[in-house]
């Protein structure tokens, strides 16, 4: 077996890392020192830069101006986005390229996905539902009327919302499938209504009041919205591997200089065994991550079907993650909650990663319901 990367897929890291290697973290917006929102709109500059250096074309096949890539691709472009906090809309508009790709009409695609290629069509993707706490698609109602769909209902926490050019969200219709919307920003009956992240970023509650979409413009293939949020779930895993790996460099890099009774503090053990945990944890994450990728991309047979790899992924990264960065904050000591240092943007975007696609609890019963329904034997 070889688990080694593609050179195309390894091309696009050293790109990512190229394009990436011109952002400072310490320059990302802190929620700590901005009250409300730090800023009205994603990074454009940046965008404009993954554009022109063919990033944002790599899930999107040749013929719509794409590299024909897969999930695996992007799961490594993100991998590097999060360790500079890169503040653009990259995993959201991937995963509405995937999906498009695979299950939208070919009108649809031949007028978004080139677009979006170049960086000129911003998708993002509603996930959270009505709370968080419920499954995203119960959240709105669709029904036909004629050749149309309207839809009612109400999505909250969405991502670059405000500046985003459409909307892919999730809706449920009387006969209880999933269906997903293509909904303009500024389309009639839409309404936006600001929230903030945990990383300070602007969110938005978006609320659907017969909103009327063409069939065009709806995907009702079954199996849509479940490949939409395994790729966004999957994701959501790479960028939390990618912010752990940097906080962890960080720390190895701050203990081997900070000096006590005369020794780096990171000959102590007590600070060694605390490191040494949270590699083992990366490392986790690392393989239960690329499982999952892997699964979604092939759609190889498996004991569980593709959810349950993305599940046990989800379940490393929240957990890992989470304490990767509680580790760090220690082991810096109050040198970690400077507000000139930028381990605290981490610790933000780390809890925003934690819970986004649903917290590690959530992903438990996912998995127990699936070996429920799927004994291993």
């Amino acid at each position: 077996m070889d688990f080694t990367f593609t050179e195309e897929q390894q091309a696009a890291v050293e790109a990512a890392r190229a394009v990436f290697s011109g952002v400072a973290p310490d320059t990302v917006p802190s929620p700590a020192l901005t009250p409300g929102a730090v800023a009205d709109d994603f990074d454009r500059t940046l965008w404009r830069k993954l554009a022109d250096a063919d990033l944002l074309s790599l899930p999107i096949a040749p013929e719509h101006g794409g590299a024909g890539l897969d999930p695996i691709a992007l799961c490594l472009v993100l991998r590097e986005s999060a360790k500079v906090l890169a503040r653009v809309p990259l995993l959201e508009s991937g995963a509405a390229a995937l999906t498009l790709q695979r299950y939208g009409a070919d009108e649809l695609c031949a007028e978004a996905l080139p677009r979006i290629a170049a960086g000129d069509l911003v998708v993002t993707v509603a996930t959270a539902g009505r709370t968080g706490h419920e499954p995203a698609e119960l959240a709105v109602d669709a029904r036909q009327e004629g050749a149309d769909w309207i839809f009612d209902g109400i999505q909250t926490a969405v991502p670059w919302a405000q500046t985003a050019d459409r909307i892919l969200l999730p809706a449920h219709t009387p006969e209880g499938h999933a269906v997903l919307a293509l909904v303009p920003r500024t389309h009639p009956g839409v309404t936006l209504d600001d929230q903030v992240s945990t990383t300070g970023e602007r969110l938005a509650e978006i609320r659907l009041d017969s909103v009327r979409l063409s069939t065009r413009e709806t995907i009702t293939a079954p199996a849509a919205w479940e490949s939409l949020r395994n790729v966004l779930t999957t994701g959501t895993c790479a960028l939390a591997l990618g912010l752990g790996e940097c906080v962890l460099a960080m720390t190895s890099d701050y203990t081997g200089k900070r000096e006590q009774f005369g020794f780096p503090v990171a000959t102590f053990q007590a600070v060694a065994v605390q490191a040494a945990d949270r590699f083992i944890d990366l490392r986790a994450m690392e393989a239960t991550l690329w499982q999952a990728a892997w699964r979604i991309t092939t759609d190889a047979d498996g004991p569980l079907p593709p959810a349950g790899d993305v599940a046990v992924a989800k379940i490393w990264a929240s957990e890992g993650v989470r304490r990767v960065v509680q580790t760090a904050q220690h082991l810096h000591g109050g040198f970690g909650a400077d507000t000139d240092y930028s381990l605290h943007r981490y610790h933000a975007w780390a809890k925003q990663l934690e819970l986004s696609l649903g917290p590690a609890a959530a992903h438990e019963e996912a998995l127990g319901d699936l070996l429920a329904a799927h004994p291993l034997r």
